[in-house]
């Protein structure tokens, strides 16, 4: 189950990412993930789940686009919509396909919480006291 490592790697990029930002939450990761990636979603969120238990992105709402699979048929020279990877070409029915698409799986957006909103009523205040 390579699922829960790629959470922790995930948890890594969140906590990374969050630190940069002055220790920010994450309210919101979005995830791309191809169909070729030969990764089980289901599998996947349970993995981030455990994952990001006491980490800047527990809690964080957890969003996954699926990436179309696609490929080029070496035979009949065309990109072609590849559902798996052992697939036939749906034109020529030719199983010598390179994917180009789909394959991929990447951390696309971060959303972080706003700053502290202490320090934003302390910094209200302080615009009120001198106005």
């Amino acid at each position: 189950m390579h699922e829960m490592a790629l959470a922790g790697s995930i948890r890594d990029i969140i906590d990374e990412v969050a630190h940069a930002h002055g220790d920010r939450r994450v309210e919101r990761v979005v995830l791309e993930i191809g169909e070729l990636a030969a990764v089980e979603i289901s599998a996947l969120r349970f993995g981030l789940e455990v994952a990001l238990k006491d980490s800047f992105g527990e809690n964080a709402i957890i969003d996954i686009i699926a990436v179309a699979g696609s490929g080029w048929c070496m035979r009949c020279a065309t990109t072609v919509a590849l559902p798996r990877r052992d697939a036939a070409c749906p034109q020529c029915g030719s199983y010598q396909i390179q994917p180009t698409a789909g394959t991929e799986m990447r951390v696309k957006e971060l959303m972080l919480a706003a700053v502290n909103e202490a320090a934003v009523d302390d910094e209200a205040h302080e615009r009120s006291d001198h106005v």
